[in-house]
C-alpha cells in the first residue's frame, strides 16, 4: 500500500480505493489498523477481501473457474461473516465479497443494525454479472459497487448502467488469469457509458500472488507500482484526446443507493 501510495505520488495520479486481495484473514488487526492510518491520511478507501472460499478450500473446488470464489458450506459462509464483523470492528468500512449468500447475508446484518448501516459492499470480479438482469440481482442482494467482467464491449456496459445505477468497477488492464485484457484507448467511451464507474489496472504477464506474505513483498511492491503507472498511462491518454469527463474530488466515498430486495420478516 504505501509504493501504491509513494507511485500515485510521483505519477501525479489520484487513488480513490486500495482493495486488498489477500483479506482479513491474511492479516493481522495491527496491520489492518496501520492501513486505515494510511488511508486517513491520503483520504482514500480501503477494500478488504473476505476470508475463506473455495479456491483455498481442500475440495475439489479449488480446481475449477467457476464455483471456485464461493463460500463453500455453512462453515465458509459463517467464517466470511466472522472475517467482516472482525473488519469492521477494527473500523473497515469497505469489504469485497465473492458469494451471492455472503452478500445477502452481510446486507441483512446492515439493514438489522448489526453491522454498521455506512459499511459498504463490494461484489468481486471473480464472480462478476455479465448482463443487465444479473447485475440487477447482486444490486438487489446488497451490493454498493459491482465488478463487471473485463471483457464487456461499451455497449454491454451501457446495458448494464441503464438497468441499474449500482457503480461499476472495471479492469482497464485485466490480471492474465482474468483474460489479460488491455483497453487504454476504450478508457473515455466506457466513463461515458459507465459512469459513475472505478477504473482498476491489472498488470499483464505478472505471477499470481495471492495470498501475498513477506515472500512475495518485493513482487507485491513492483506490481503495485507498475498498476499506478499503468492509471498515468490512462490519465495522459484522457489529457491528449482533451476528455472533460470529471473524476470526483479524493475522500469522496458517496454512492447511489440502488433498490434492493425486501428483508422478509423470517430472513
Amino acid at each position: 500500500m504505501r509504493a501504491a501510495l509513494d507511485e500515485a505520488k510521483r505519477c501525479g495520479v489520484t487513488i480513490h480505493r486500495i482493495s486488498q486481495g489477500s483479506g482479513v484473514m491474511m492479516l493481522q488487526d495491527a496491520e489492518i489498523i496501520e492501513m486505515l492510518d494510511l488511508a486517513r491520511e491520503e483520504n482514500i478507501e480501503v477494500c478488504l477481501f473476505l476470508g475463506p472460499r473455495a479456491l483455498w478450500d481442500i475440495g475439489a473446488g479449488r480446481a475449477t473457474t467457476g464455483a471456485g470464489p464461493r463460500a463453500r458450506g455453512y462453515d465458509q459462509l459463517g467464517q466470511s461473516i466472522a472475517e467482516a464483523q472482525r473488519a469492521v470492528n477494527l473500523g473497515v468500512r469497505c469489504l469485497l465479497v465473492a458469494d451471492e449468500g455472503v452478500l445477502w447475508t452481510l446486507h441483512r446484518m446492515r439493514r438489522e443494525g448489526d453491522i454498521p448501516a455506512d459499511l459498504r459492499l463490494k461484489f468481486s470480479a471473480l464472480t462478476g454479472p455479465s448482463n443487465p438482469a444479473s447485475f440487477q440481482v447482486i444490486s438487489g442482494l446488497g451490493a454498493d459497487s459491482i465488478n463487471v467482467p473485463g471483457d464487456m464491449t461499451i455497449s454491454h456496459l451501457a446495458e448494464l448502467r441503464r438497468a441499474m445505477e449500482t457503480v461499476i468497477d472495471i479492469y482497464i488492464e485485466s490480471p492474465d488469469d482474468l483474460g489479460g485484457f488491455v483497453r487504454h484507448y476504450e478508457v473515455a467511451e466506457i466513463i461515458r457509458v459507465a459512469a459513475p464507474v472505478y477504473l482498476k489496472f491489472g498488470v499483464r504477464n505478472a505471477p499470481p500472488m495471492y495470498p501475498v506474505g513477506q515472500h512475495l513483498i518485493s513482487t507485491a511492491k513492483n506490481l503495485a507500482r507498475e498498476r499506478v503507472r499503468r492509471a498515468r498511462l490512462c490519465l495522459d491518454h484522457l489529457d491528449r484526446i482533451g476528455s472533460t469527463e470529471a473524476m470526483p474530488a479524493p475522500g469522496n466515498t458517496e454512492l447511489r443507493s440502488p433498490q434492493r430486495f425486501a428483508l422478509q420478516p423470517d430472513s
